[in-house]
């Protein structure tokens, strides 16, 4: 088996990537992936060696992922908009043979120590150098030594067949705060990563060939990586590829493309839903939108019912399953709910006294061949999270119903215990965002002399609205109990999220005091 056969068997003439309006059949994208395939073997990689792929959302990136698992290397996907200093700490654990960038990554790339990255001995990159062709070898000498080489010129080699693998063998390394804290890089293996298709293909109304994709996640992401490219290629659908995710210029191109599926985090459902200039019938052409990577106000999804009568179907996964574990696709959606396990995919809720109640809460484990393989290079981090019996420990706290639909309370490193009473920060925010002045909430727990933690608030308010702290905490009194409620309440202009959208909690203090959230 192999990964890269995903966009084999496919209608040669049918459209497979739409990006800045120049078209790539399947036909051209199995003779590109063939073509650069043999372009990175000339290059010197082989079975196991890694590339680093420091590319935004184009056909670059496709082309040089699908080729490296073809060739049975290990695919890198790098944030290129990440400073060099973390670039680089990221190359140094893994060790990649080949870079590829392209032009949104070159600065930052630019300032990548490469003595510090000794591995490295060919750049390849979308931006022209002046290099022979690589039948010949490369003799443009890059930065740090290692030689300069055109992604066309990879692209115009000889093609090579696919390298037939194992399931076990392991395709990417994906860069992932996860289960465990600090980055550290999951192990995927074509396995995980085609059990995940297959598992994800067993939801009725699932996405098919007839199918247009919006594509503006972050392709670098497990999201973007294994739902938009992955699962949209396997069954042979059309994806738009988009650099960068603004309201009005994608719902030209939702309209314009006809788009039938998009899959986003909560920021951009909730940026569509407080657009106030979008017609009911903006969305007329899509019959699934999806919702993943953090969790979807219900105040987001009830907005979106009911101005434009699209359901938004919410799912639950994380890089180290692949990454889809439960979706809301094929079954009726149901609010603040992300639906239930993908056929194949095992869910548990444990907590001090084993296997949770229905209604009780615990920390949700998943077994399945999903699975990710462990942190790469960190035995210690990975016997953390996955216990003997192959159960992930998510490190995510849920409860579910009596039909199986699981409910995210928050992330147990998340909980904030004040007087010895357990207090889930999304509980609050949900709260606070009822508030008509309120359009975003971030709640953390804050050292206190008394209680041992105390709930600090931050806000969002709504664009033209007036609102106060003390109001806000006097609407919490009315809603929650006193102790979950916050003392203080700070009001921002945005909130530090990661590339795929998700709020990053720990953050908000060190943001406030850089000035990247101005009061």
């Amino acid at each position: 088996m192999n990964l890269a056969h995903i966009i084999d068997g496919h209608d040669a003439d049918s459209v497979a990537l739409i990006w800045r309006n120049r078209v790539t059949t399947y036909g051209e994208l199995r003779d590109q992936v063939a073509a650069f395939r043999g372009g990175l073997a000339a290059s010197g990689v082989g079975i196991d060696d890694r590339v680093a792929i420091v590319i935004g959302n184009s056909p670059h990136f496709a082309i040089a992922y699908l080729a490296t698992v073809g060739l049975g290397a290990v695919a890198v996907p790098l944030n290129p908009a990440s400073p060099g200093p973390e670039l680089q700490s990221e190359l140094a654990v893994v060790g990649p043979r080949v870079v590829v960038v392209d032009k949104l990554g070159a600065a930052n790339w630019s300032q990548v120590d490469r003595a510090a990255v000794p591995s490295i001995e060919v750049t390849v990159t979308t931006e022209p150098v002046t290099t022979e062709p690589v039948t010949t070898g490369p003799v443009t000498t890059g930065p740090g030594g290692d030689a300069a080489v055109a992604f066309d010129d990879l692209l115009a080699a000889a093609p090579i067949d696919v390298v037939e693998v194992d399931p076990g063998h392991l395709a990417a390394l994906m860069f992932t705060s996860g289960t465990a804290g600090s980055p550290r890089a999951a192990m995927l293996t074509h396995g995980n990563l085609q059990a995940n298709l297959d598992q994800s293909l067993s939801a009725e109304g699932h996405i098919d060939a007839s199918d247009v994709i919006f594509g503006v996640l972050p392709l670098f992401h497990i999201f973007g990586l294994n739902v938009v490219i992955g699962l949209g290629l396997s069954v042979g659908a059309t994806i738009v590829l988009v650099q960068r995710f603004d309201p009005a210029t994608a719902v030209q191109s939702i309209r314009d493309r006809g788009v039938t599926v998009i899959p986003g985090a909560p920021a951009l459902w909730g940026a569509f839903a407080h657009f106030d200039e979008l017609d009911p019938d903006t969305f007329a052409t899509v019959r699934l939108a999806l919702s993943g990577a953090s969790r979807l106000p219900i105040s987001v999804a009830r907005t979106m019912h009911e101005r434009f009568g699209i359901e938004i179907c919410e799912g639950y996964g994380l890089t180290e399953a692949s990454p889809i574990v439960t979706t809301s696709t094929g079954v009726t959606p149901r609010f603040g709910s992300v639906g239930r396990a993908l056929a194949g995919v095992e869910i548990r809720l444990v907590n001090v006294d084993g296997d949770a109640l229905v209604g009780d809460v615990g920390e949700v484990w998943v077994r399945g061949d999903n699975v990710f393989a462990g942190y790469y290079g960190d035995p210690e981090a990975t016997s953390s999270v996955l216990d003997a019996d192959g159960w992930l420990h998510t490190g995510d706290m849920g409860t579910t119903d009596d039909d199986g639909y699981l409910y995210l309370v928050d992330r147990s490193k998340d909980l904030i215990i004040v007087s010895g009473f357990n207090v889930y920060p999304a509980e609050v925010e949900e709260m606070l965002v009822t508030h008509p002045a309120v359009a975003e909430a971030a709640v953390v727990g804050v050292a206190h002399p008394h209680t041992g933690e105390a709930v600090k608030a931050y806000v969002v308010a709504v664009v033209g609205s007036h609102v106060d702290e003390e109001t806000l905490i006097e609407h919490s009194l009315d809603h929650l109990a006193r102790y979950k409620c916050p003392s203080k309440v700070i009001f921002v202009d945005a909130f530090p999220r990661n590339a795929s959208g998700k709020l990053v909690r720990r953050s908000l203090d060190d943001a406030l005091r850089s000035g990247a959230l101005p009061a």
